[in-house]
């Protein structure tokens, strides 16, 4: 375990790292003692500071929810981060690349609430009656932490690897399709890349909300009606460069595109 000062100096270098885009060295490398709460720990530091600097929180990101994830990985269990508003952007927005540490793409569905869900006890069904829509979403992933030897304590901290947040296709109520099998191919350049169920997440992308949900709880939070929540991604993560054009197809929930110049 890690004492505050130090959790308090890690938030601060993932603010400079995020403003530079100069990753800092692996956290578990420095500090082999820090756990996952630790983790968490550093990750509400680094939040209460962006609200303070003016930023808006606008829902909550699962990470880890898929075994294509946790393989893409190397890490087994799931995660989450914070949204801010700057992160939510529309189909058809245009990245500056270079604001990124390289960034990768995630094929997801995101569950806008209409209903606050207080755990423990959350469960699927809870769930679904406080979703008012369900729309397809892409995830762009960053990293203010070196990469390789990542382990999820370091994931953690890190925001769960959030950079930004792709919102496009056809909103849905949560019983006008089975969620199950929504599923969908995501294409760089005209390349259909990676394809994918949302069943891969947890069985139901709807369990990784109630997990967050529970997750939360134990922290004396909860999720908030208005709120925005990444449900995990069903794909593996998709590498972009500057020029690429990513553009992923959900059949009968619509499509979504953006690039990185």
């Amino acid at each position: 375990m890690l004492d505050e000062r130090t959790r308090e100096r890690i938030a601060q270098q993932l603010h400079r790292a995020g403003e530079d885009r100069r990753p800092v060295p692996l956290l578990t490398a420095r500090y082999p003692e820090m756990t996952v709460k630790d983790s968490y720990a550093v990750q509400r530091i680094w939040a209460r500071r962006q609200e303070e600097a003016g930023r808006r929180r606008a829902g909550h990101k699962i990470g880890l929810t898929s075994k294509a994830m946790q393989e893409a990985t190397g890490i087994d269990e799931p995660d989450y981060g914070v949204i801010f508003d700057d992160q939510v952007r529309d189909s058809g927005h245009v990245f500056a690349w270079d604001r990124y540490t390289h960034p990768r793409i995630e094929m997801e569905l995101a569950f806008v609430l209409k209903d606050d869900l207080v755990g423990p006890g959350v469960s699927l069904f809870d769930v679904l009656r406080a979703t008012e829509y369900v729309v397809p979403a892409l995830e762009v992933l960053d990293s203010r932490i070196e990469m390789d030897g990542r382990t999820i304590v370091d994931t953690v901290a890190d925001n769960a690897a959030l950079g930004a947040m792709v919102l496009g296709g056809n909103p849905v109520a949560p019983d006008a399709v089975d969620l199950r099998w929504v599923a969908g191919t995501l294409s760089r350049n005209q390349e259909i890349i990676e394809t994918g169920v949302a069943a891969g997440v947890l069985n139901h992308p709807a369990h990784g909300v109630h997990w967050l949900a529970d997750r939360l709880a134990g922290h004396g939070d909860r999720l908030e009606a208005g709120e925005i929540i990444l449900a995990g991604s069903f794909t593996r993560p998709l590498w972009v460069h500057r020029g690429d054009t990513v553009y992923a197809d959900y059949r009968e929930l619509g499509t979504i595109t953006c690039r990185f110049e």
